[in-house]
């Protein structure tokens, strides 16, 4: 079908890719730009609309890339610029947007703006970052980072406190100075004049703190367990996402997405919040209520049901089910015997519901968490945390392109371990297999990618998670898509309000084409079938 109000970022399919672990082109062991462009067809014949790329910016590697050092800049282990103008350039001729990550809480320590601004306290730049006196020798005030130490860091030279609401090689920039702003949106313009697609802004909701420093509440009176009240969600930050929007509109069809930092359960009220009237602030905001769920219909039906009530009415949502910093999603679950039935069903949810879906890499071939030592830790967090927290690397292991060495990821040693499983679960091997999670991906985009209905229709509940099933209509004008999900490992009777009446578009357990009469109202175990209901 054809979609004459189509929008690429409403209506298409992203995919996430962390670089460093997609694909090695010179064999270093650490993914690349030009191991992307590599692999651009199989995006491309995958039905992905648009690629959101982790931070490539140059930078000292302190968080992973999130410490940016040059904004107009590429790392070196990614490759030059002329690399990224190259991507950029193949990508649009596969009509596959490209999206960058935009770093606006912090820079690393040693971006030239924060070098001239820690040399003195009367430098012009002194005010681009947030600088206090102490109290009676001690910290300007309570705050804590979002990893439980203290968030003020004092410096030497100028004998005052910056504030890093990170590590603290990351100073956080002060967003209520005029010039800084506008610095750094000549940055942001730097890339849209190149190219790029739009931005996922990173922890976009934390970037303004009270401008009277007052202390953060504490929960039980214990000091590193703090509400975040004066240092998130400030009504200074929703004023700066208007001013990148009028920024964004001044380019053809560009696009932001942002990421509201929240604790599990999670806050769809807030960040429904970023999105404004649905025009005038960022396009799309990620909740992450729908990954801190547990494994249950009911769960699922009741978080889909509280993000949809809060997306304004000229909004639009978007549903991710993993991501960089957070565990894959069919790990969450543990690794039990039916982890691949699980990760169909949440597939067949994914790219069914109403919004914009994300996938991570690897998630359409089944990928779960690695395994990792101690020792094959590179991420900050997992180094200090072990082994109560054992890192975000788990979910960054390489991307699993086939049975031979390394995954098909390099052919020299990867910058983390290759899962134990990639001889089963690779790219090569489930193209094979007309059963595999990828083939059900591949067919689920191309089914999304064709009927407007999946695109711009309304999400209508129709079984709440009742006996573990999650069913749902999307609906458009007089047309009807039905979808039911059996979250459990047994036959289940159908308990749906109307007599099921269609034919089958895609299912896990049904032939494609074949009808459900009234009389079949069983579902199998862990089925996920999308049928179109005859009218």
């Amino acid at each position: 079908m054809n979609n004459q109000n189509w929008v690429w970022w409403k209506h298409g399919v992203f995919y996430h890719i962390y670089p460093q672990s997609y694909c090695d082109s010179n064999s270093d062991g650490i993914g690349d730009i030009n191991g992307i462009i590599r692999k651009l067809d199989y995006l491309s014949e995958l039905g992905i609309t648009a690629i959101w790329l982790s931070p490539i910016y140059e930078s000292p590697m302190h968080d992973c890339g999130y410490d940016v050092s040059d904004y107009k800049k590429i790392d070196p282990v990614f490759g030059p610029l002329d690399d990224f103008k190259c991507l950029l350039k193949q990508a649009h001729e596969r009509r596959i947007r490209v999206v960058m990550d935009l770093v606006m809480n912090h820079t690393s320590h040693f971006h030239s703006w924060f070098v001239e601004s820690r040399s003195s306290r009367d430098n012009p730049k002194r005010d681009w970052y947030i600088w206090k006196e102490g109290l009676n020798g001690r910290k300007p005030n309570n705050w804590r980072s979002a990893y439980g130490k203290r968030a003020w860091e004092y410096d030497e030279l100028t004998g005052q406190y910056y504030l890093h609401t990170f590590f603290t090689e990351m100073p956080d920039l002060n967003w209520r100075n005029k010039d800084m702003r506008k610095a750094f949106f000549s940055e942001v313009r730097f890339w849209l004049d190149l190219g790029v697609d739009g931005f996922r802004l990173d922890v976009i909701n934390l970037i303004v703190k009270d401008k009277k420093f007052r202390n953060n509440p504490l929960y039980f009176g214990i000091p590193w367990i703090q509400k975040h009240l004066y240092t998130r969600n400030r009504p200074k930050s929703l004023k700066i996402t208007w001013q990148l929007r009028k920024l964004l509109d001044e380019y053809d069809d560009r696009m932001s997405v942002g990421e509201i930092y929240a604790l599990p359960p999670g806050n769809p009220a807030t960040v429904a919040d970023y999105l404004g009237s649905g025009d005038n602030s960022i396009h799309l905001a990620f909740d992450f209520s729908l990954i801190f769920q547990p494994w249950s219909a009911k769960r699922y039906h009741n978080c889909l049901k509280k993000w949809y009530s809060h997306i304004p009415e000229n909004g639009w949502a978007c549903n991710v089910l993993s991501n960089h910093d957070l565990s894959r999603s069919i790990s969450r679950f543990g690794r039990s015997r039916h982890h691949l039935e699980k990760s169909k069903v949440l597939a067949v949810l994914l790219l069914t519901i109403k919004g914009t879906p994300f996938i991570y890499y690897g998630e359409e071939i089944g990928m779960t968490n690695g395994r990792l030592k101690k020792n094959q830790i590179v991420d900050p967090l997992g180094k200090r945390f072990w082994p109560f927290f054992k890192g975000r690397d788990r979910a960054r292991t390489p991307m699993q392109w086939s049975p031979a060495i390394n995954a098909g990821f390099s052919i020299h040693t990867p910058w983390l371990p290759v899962n134990e499983d990639y001889l089963e679960l690779n790219v090569k091997v489930e193209s094979r297999n007309p059963d595999s999670i990828l083939n059900l991906y591949r067919s689920l985009i191309f089914l999304r990618n064709d009927e407007v209905i999946l695109q711009s229709g309304d999400w209508v509940p129709v079984i709440n998670g009742e006996k573990g099933i999650l069913a749902y209509s999307r609906v458009l004008g007089k047309e009807q898509i039905l979808v039911l999900l059996n979250f459990r490992n047994r036959t289940m009777k159908i308990p749906v309000p109307f007599p099921v009446n269609g034919y089958v578009l895609i299912s896990t357990h049904r032939w494609g084409g074949s009808r459900l009469k009234p009389v079949e109202d069983i579902i199998f175990p862990y089925e996920a079938t999308v049928l179109r209901m005859n009218t």
